[in-house]
């Protein structure tokens, strides 16, 4: 965000806290990226601002439907972060941003999260998700999406055509191949990658959900590092690996739209020339 939009959604976050008795004196940023996340002191609690109504994806499910989720997964042991449990668990409009506000969780002594336990907290979560029943879109409307935004030029005016056509080749191709293998399929996170799992003291707990989509669990593994991958129980290798390639299309694709302000420049080439080495396609964190 901008820093007087950002200083405009931070006001609007405390004088929310603030009207339903929780204490709140400053905020202080967390991660300003698709979502501006900030932690208001001395209450504790975790806002995630956004504008109202924006969404990266036409496919993203809104915050209305993700509170929703956050709240029917919250009665399981399930390792996400919770709405906070000191307010009625809704998404607050004010000023022009949709607030939902989480639980704060401590984090874990600084060290690279174990991919073994990362890899366990997944199966956990969509052990949970297999039983929740919410209407949501399937992956292949999240790539109908980002097909339809890479052939346009003025939504992505530096895209030469060659990488156009790479990228709309793939996405094309890749989709095929993870739709012609006809694996079971259920609730997913849609973007369970390593930014959006939080190492806390209390185990790692999935943030983000904006993106939740229906699916083969593959195809939250393509978003994960490969040692995370390979711990999980039970996958399709080469299905993993076909999602990998059409997950790097994707993110690929979206470095390259103007208003996308990280992971910047240079990593919208790299992405580019990993979809354009081909299989075996590269883990996200490998690019």
């Amino acid at each position: 965000m901008q820093p007087a939009v950002q200083r405009r959604a931070c006001d609007a976050a405390k004088a929310t806290a603030s009207e339903l008795g929780l204490p709140v004196d400053e905020s202080i940023v967390l991660n300003d990226s698709n979502r501006l996340v900030v932690r208001l002191l001395p209450c504790g609690v975790v806002a995630r601002i956004m504008p109202t109504g924006y969404r990266v994806f036409a496919a993203a499910v809104g915050a209305e439907r993700e509170v929703e989720l956050l709240r029917r997964l919250a009665d399981a042991d399930t390792p996400l972060a919770v709405l906070e449990p000191r307010v009625e668990p809704r998404v607050f409009v004010r000023d022009g941003f949709e607030i939902e506000l989480l639980t704060y969780y401590d984090p874990a002594p600084r060290r690279a999260l174990p991919a073994e336990e990362y890899a366990k907290a997944l199966e956990r979560l969509h052990a949970a998700m297999r039983h929740v029943d919410v209407q949501l879109p399937h992956f292949t409307d999240r790539v109908a999406d980002v097909q339809q935004w890479v052939a346009r030029r003025d939504a992505t005016p530096d895209l030469a055509d060659d990488d156009r056509d790479l990228l709309l080749q793939t996405l094309v191709s890749q989709r095929q191949s993870v739709v012609d293998r006809n694996a079971p399929e259920q609730l997913l996170h849609g973007e369970p990658h390593p930014w959006n799992v939080l190492d806390t003291t209390s185990g790692p707990r999935f943030v983000d959900f904006e993106n939740c989509v229906r699916g083969p669990v593959e195809w939250d593994l393509g978003w994960v590092p490969a040692a995370v991958s390979e711990g999980y129980s039970g996958a399709d290798r080469d299905l993993v690996v076909d999602c990998r390639g059409l997950v790097l299309a994707i993110v690929a694709a979206h470095c390259w739209r103007p208003e996308d302000e990280r992971p910047g420049k240079d990593s919208a080439v790299a992405f580019l020339n990993a979809v354009r080495d081909g299989p075996p396609w590269s883990p996200l964190d490998a690019v």
